[in-house]
């Protein structure tokens, strides 16, 4: 009896009704992630980076973890992340209502506010936000990212905002003043061993049906109607179609955020040619500023922002890794 129910399940397409882990399916918003959760050191220090993928390659390199393998040279896949230039041009101070931290004011630096086309400066004083530092209770950075020497088609500057680390609200106003108006450099960051977060946007898909949506069973070859759709949508009640029931909709484009991906090395526009291919990274082209090789995958196509976080959840302590080899054959016949 049992042989016959998966049966008549899998005949009306009940067998398998795909994965609930991510909810809703929908778009994201805007091309630059958002970041929910950030972590607390003590230490004065930038949280937060954004940068472009370039493209995959293959590195040699020996392996340091607890597999068989310990010791060997091993072939991993690697990831090439671009740095556009970033400068910190203000603070935002916050102060908490009723319910959650609202921006109370915010200090802004008026040559560089104008590079990103503020035309009211606010002319906060440093000095006053010092002196209330108390009554603020969060304090964070806000930057502009400028991608045009990249070379890949985006020119508009990209505004962010990030908390520093610090023990207090003073000691945080105190790094982001001495920030102001400096380049944020990728190395004075992170180092090599490092673990990361990669929160980016994957590749969008367009419009799909259930089938390749959520991974649903066709329909029984003697069904009447179609093959590739859910029946039933559910019981006769209630009258409603439930949100757990596949159907069609945007495949792609959402928020993800990857967790703990082992930083292998950071190099700078001179020696961007040990990483960029014979004839570039396909769809992106070459290295042409400070970059990050990073250990597997990363979501997104070629030219997708990424915003990356320290760790969150650190798996491990950071040992940097010895690398034997960095493949530079072309990509543009894959």
């Amino acid at each position: 009896m049992t042989a016959q129910l998966c049966y008549f399940f899998k005949c009306i397409g009940m067998s398998h009704r795909g994965s609930l882990e991510y909810w809703p399916h929908r778009r994201a918003q805007r091309l630059l992630p958002r970041v929910r959760n950030w972590p607390t050191p003590a230490e004065p220090s930038v949280l937060s980076l954004v940068a472009f993928k370039a493209g995959m390659t293959h590195i040699g390199m020996i392996d340091d973890s607890q597999s068989p393998t310990k010791g060997q040279e091993i072939t991993r896949a690697a990831t090439v992340v671009v740095f556009p230039k970033m400068f910190v041009y203000g603070a935002r101070l916050y102060k908490k209502s009723y319910l959650y931290r609202q921006p109370a004011t915010e200090v802004y630096d008026a040559a560089m506010a104008e590079k990103v086309g503020i035309k009211k400066v606010k002319s906060g004083n440093v000095e006053e936000a010092k002196k209330k530092a108390g009554e603020y209770d969060e304090v964070t950075a806000l930057a502009f990212a400028d991608p045009t020497p990249l070379g890949i088609g985006i020119k508009k500057m990209i505004r962010f905002e990030f908390p520093v680390g610090g023990k207090d609200t003073a000691s945080k106003i105190a790094f982001i003043e001495k920030a102001i108006g400096k380049e944020i450099k990728p190395s004075e960051v992170l180092a090599n061993g490092d673990f990361i977060d990669i929160i980016g946007i994957s590749m969008g898909k367009g419009w799909e049906g259930p089938i390749h949506r959520f991974g649903a069973s066709r329909q029984y070859h003697k069904a009447t109607g179609k093959r590739r759709h859910i029946s039933p949508l559910g019981a006769f009640s209630p009258g409603k179609v439930l949100f757990s029931v596949p159907q069609a909709g945007h495949l792609g484009f959402n928020y993800r955020t990857e967790i703990n991906k082992r930083v292998l090395k950071i190099g700078t526009i001179q020696d961007a040619a040990s990483v960029t291919p014979n004839g570039g990274f396909l769809n992106f082209g070459t290295i042409k500023n400070d970059y990050l090789l990073l250990a597997g995958s990363v979501v997104g196509p070629a030219k997708r922002l990424l915003r990356i976080r320290k760790a969150l959840r650190a798996s491990r302590k950071p040992v940097a890794p010895k690398i034997t080899y960095i493949s530079l054959e072309s990509k543009q016949g894959a």
